[in-house]
């Protein structure tokens, strides 16, 4: 398969992700539930969380695709990682908002974390530099959005 198919492909597959999260949890973001929480002092504001999911998923898309194309044939385990980490990504949504478990959306987030070590040491096992440190802000931004999660769940 070439690059730019590749890069298509996952980025479809990631916004999907994305639109199925946004989907699920619109309406419980502008919510009384998740307004009333004692939020931690560096939450971002509502417009950056949309910012930030784009961006990473833009990279990762890109991450993933030339991760794919090292790996030269249809690897299971690389796409039984990304389906994994595809469904924790959207089901955390559904868990935190829709359900509104807050602690097992912290175990869900942190289990995504691991999730995405597992990409970057591929990343940095297999791929330039140039391209695996495009996996980083997926990593950095679930180390934020983990602490959020663990604010909510100690002080409310």
């Amino acid at each position: 398969m070439k690059k730019p198919i590749t890069i298509v492909i996952f980025l479809v597959v990631n916004f999907l992700a994305l639109g199925i999260g946004s989907a699920i949890s619109a309406d419980e973001v502008t919510g009384n539930w998740y307004n009333e929480l004692e939020k931690a002092s560096w939450t971002p504001p509502g417009w950056f969380f949309g910012f930030a999911w784009t961006s990473i998923m833009i990279l990762f898309s890109v991450f993933m695709a030339q991760l794919s194309m090292k790996r030269e044939k249809f690897d299971r385990t690389l796409i039984l990682m990304f389906s994994i980490q595809w469904v924790f990504n959207v089901a955390w949504n559904y868990i935190f908002f829709e359900k509104q478990l807050v602690l097992p959306g912290l175990l869900w987030i942190i289990s995504l974390f691991f999730i995405i070590c597992w990409f970057t040491r591929e990343g940095f096992r297999q791929l330039d530099n140039k391209y695996a440190i495009l996996i980083l802000p997926y990593l950095v931004w679930l180390v934020v959005a983990t602490s959020l999660n663990a604010y909510i769940f100690i002080y409310n």
